[in-house]
């Protein structure tokens, strides 16, 4: 995921203070959303919060709904006259060993999750070509990279949208436009809400993972704002997310180790 950086990153003068962005983040209501949108307006951008119940000041807007980002596309031609930043934000959780994780799920997660991230890259594509400049970011998960045992779905979706942002990191620099994936580990954050699958084994075994994390979503928001100025494809934000991706890339033969002795504690606790 290499090429020139797009001229996005010329927003950011010398001195280090960038200037002021529009942006539009998803699933802006809590979580990395709410820290991401936070961080953004105390930055000075000017920030479209959207979620599926409209924030306060912001707009509502169903990811799976083609309609709504439409109306997402003309409510920031009308406003603003443009958009410097997409910020494809909104998830659910999810997960499950393969014969234990519905059909329903999967189609749940790859309709939020992957074309979710799709339709709103589609919407804005356009206006970003004619514009000649701008920025998509796709929040990911380090489980589009690093792919753990019973977590299936969920990794397969969050590896697709870390290879859909490849694709349009490539596709879209012609224009001038840029595209940053950005994949954290577990921190702090009311996602799991979200999880309702069949795997309770599993949704408990992350439900513990995330509510023991020391990260918090203002922590990951600082990280994939440097990311953004720094105009990177890819935006691993935290050491724990680092440390597994190295390990997978460096040390394969410990990695799968690693892997299979999670999958044995798995089996264990289902077994028990």
């Amino acid at each position: 995921m290499s090429h020139p950086t797009p001229p996005l990153a010329s927003l950011v003068p010398a001195a280090g203070t960038p200037v002021t962005r529009r942006v539009l983040v998803t699933g802006a209501a809590s979580g990395l959303g709410a820290a991401l949108t936070a961080a953004l307006r105390a930055r000075g951008d000017e920030v479209l919060a959207t979620d599926r119940t409209a924030p306060a000041g912001g707009l509502a807007l169903d990811v799976t709904d083609d309609d709504a980002w439409a109306e997402a596309v003309a409510w920031v031609e009308q406003q603003w006259g443009g958009l410097d930043v997409l910020v494809n934000n909104a998830g659910i959780a999810g997960g499950g060993r393969v014969d234990v994780c519905t059909i329903e799920e999967w189609q749940r997660l790859l309709d939020v999750n992957l074309l979710g991230v799709v339709r709103g890259s589609r919407a804005f594509a356009p206006l970003l070509k004619r514009q000649g400049g701008g920025r998509i970011v796709n929040i990911a998960s380090l489980a589009g990279l690093v792919h753990p045992p019973g977590m299936g779905s969920y990794n397969a979706v969050k590896a697709a949208v870390v290879a859909f942002s490849e694709t349009l990191s490539h596709e879209l620099a012609p224009y001038g436009v840029g595209c940053t994936v950005v994949c954290p580990s577990y921190f702090r954050t009311n996602l799991m809400q979200s999880l309702s699958g069949a795997d309770t084994d599993v949704a408990a075994k992350v439900s513990a993972l995330v509510e023991q994390s020391p990260l918090t979503a203002d922590q990951i928001a600082e990280a994939v704002l440097a990311g953004i100025d720094e105009g990177a494809d890819l935006v691993v934000p935290d050491e724990p997310a680092r440390a597994a991706y190295h390990l997978k890339r460096t040390e394969r033969a410990a990695y799968d180790a690693e892997m299979r002795r999670t999958a044995a504690r798995l089996k264990d606790r289902s077994d028990g």
